[in-house]
């Protein structure tokens, strides 16, 4: 099964050395659920163009610095990409930005919230289960790194999780068979805590230490990593 990673931002460079950049990183994150994945990138954010629906059986959409609403050239065909992807009825995949992508390209809305940054190991509650969250939970604590949230729903999306800090943190769309989480797997806790500590400058100290702090704690991004791969899963063909 080809899995298309469009990429929409990249680690700053002295962590993209250690740790990798977001492609390298979803691989780490979700080959050791199956073999039967193939991985191949698009760097939209670099201005590459966007893949045709026919080479990849899977779209993921990555995190990035940017907003939805910013006005870069790559967004806009981010975004009818997720609509093409959607109507041709093959799975997709957000993570943070692209969470937000999605519920906006959909129909929804993204914003800046006025709650401020969500930083660290956030713990969401599911609020529904579906098939492809096995093995089940009612939790999933796992990193995050956002200003932004989802704040308006597409048509007939639903909220499969959240927090009373992120409500809609787990969404499911009605378009096409795809998902999306506000959290980040595919950031181990040392990436995690590194990164909040490159970024302590920009992001007041009573959000930045207890969220480096949180990265004591436990994560189920492994979990997530094989939910992810079970969503896809159904679609192998």
């Amino acid at each position: 099964m080809q899995i298309r990673i469009l990429e929409t931002g990249e680690p700053p460079e002295p962590l993209k050395t250690q740790f990798g950049d977001y492609f390298v990183m979803f691989q780490r994150l979700l080959s050791p659920h199956s073999s039967r994945f193939s991985y191949s990138t698009t760097r939209a954010h670099q201005g590459e163009p966007m893949p045709k629906i026919s080479e990849f059986d899977g779209l993921l959409i990555t995190g990035s610095p940017a907003g939805v609403y910013d006005e870069f050239d790559w967004i806009e065909p981010c975004a009818e990409l997720v609509r093409q992807t959607a109507k041709a009825g093959k799975p997709q995949v957000g993570i943070c930005f692209g969470h937000q992508l999605m519920a906006q390209a959909l129909g929804g809305k993204a914003e800046k919230s006025d709650k401020g940054w969500g930083v660290g190991v956030h713990d969401y509650k599911i609020a529904a289960q579906r098939d492809w969250m096995n093995p089940p939970s009612n939790h999933i604590a796992c990193a995050v790194s956002h200003q932004d949230q989802v704040t308006a729903l597409p048509k007939d999306a639903r909220i499969l999780g959240g927090s009373e800090f992120c409500p809609m943190g787990v969404l499911e769309f009605a378009q096409g068979p795809a998902i999306s989480f506000q959290q980040h797997p595919e950031f181990s806790h040392d990436y995690g805590e590194t990164l909040l500590r490159f970024r302590k400058g920009r992001i007041p100290a009573d959000r930045a230490d207890p969220g480096i702090a949180s990265y004591k704690n436990r994560s189920d991004r492994e979990l997530m990593g094989k939910w992810i791969a079970n969503f896809f899963l159904q679609f192998d063909r």
